[in-house]
C-alpha cells in the first residue's frame, strides 16, 4: 500500500524572502522506515530526497537530525517546521505547515503502525537494492 500527498513548502531564499515550491510526500509500506520527498523545481526533473519517518516525526516536536537532514519546529513561528537539507553540493532550507506534516504522518501510521515496520521489510529486496547501488 502506498500513500502520496501534495503540499507546498516555502523555500528560504534569503532572510525574509521565500519561494513556494510544490512537494509530493510519498510513503510505501514496502519501505516502511522512509518517507520520500519529491520537490517540483519547475524543471522537467524533480529533486528527490528520502528521509526517515521517525526523523520527520521527531522533528515535529524538537530539533532532530544530524548531517544532511535536520528538522525542527520554528520557535518563533508556532505551527511551522523547518527542514534543512545539506548535501555535499549545497544547502536548502524549507518551511512547512506542521499540521499538514502531522496529518501525512498519521496517515502513514494507518498503513504501518510505529514499531511494526519490521513486519513489512523485505530483507532480500533491500539487500539486492543496496548491493546493486554499490556496483
Amino acid at each position: 500500500m502506498k500513500l502520496n500527498d501534495q503540499m507546498c513548502f516555502s523555500m528560504v531564499v534569503s532572510a525574509g524572502v521565500f519561494a513556494r515550491i510544490g512537494v509530493e510526500l510519498r510513503y510505501n509500506r514496502n519501505n516502511p522506515y522512509e518517507v520520500s520527498l519529491a520537490f517540483n523545481t519547475g524543471k522537467s526533473v524533480r529533486v528527490n530526497w528520502v528521509i526517515g519517518r521517525d526523523l520527520l516525526a521527531d522533528g515535529l516536536l524538537a530539533e532532530s537530525g544530524l548531517g544532511d537532514v535536520r528538522i525542527r519546529p520554528r520557535p518563533d513561528a508556532p505551527g511551522t517546521i523547518e527542514i534543512s537539507l545539506n548535501p555535499p553540493t549545497g544547502q536548502a532550507t524549507f518551511e512547512a505547515d506542521a499540521a499538514q506534516l502531522m496529518e501525512f504522518l498519521n496517515n502513514t501510521y494507518d498503513i504501518v503502525a510505529p514499531g511494526e515496520e519490521h513486519r513489512w521489510m523485505d530483507i532480500d529486496d533491500t539487500l539486492s537494492r543496496l548491493l546493486t547501488q554499490d556496483s
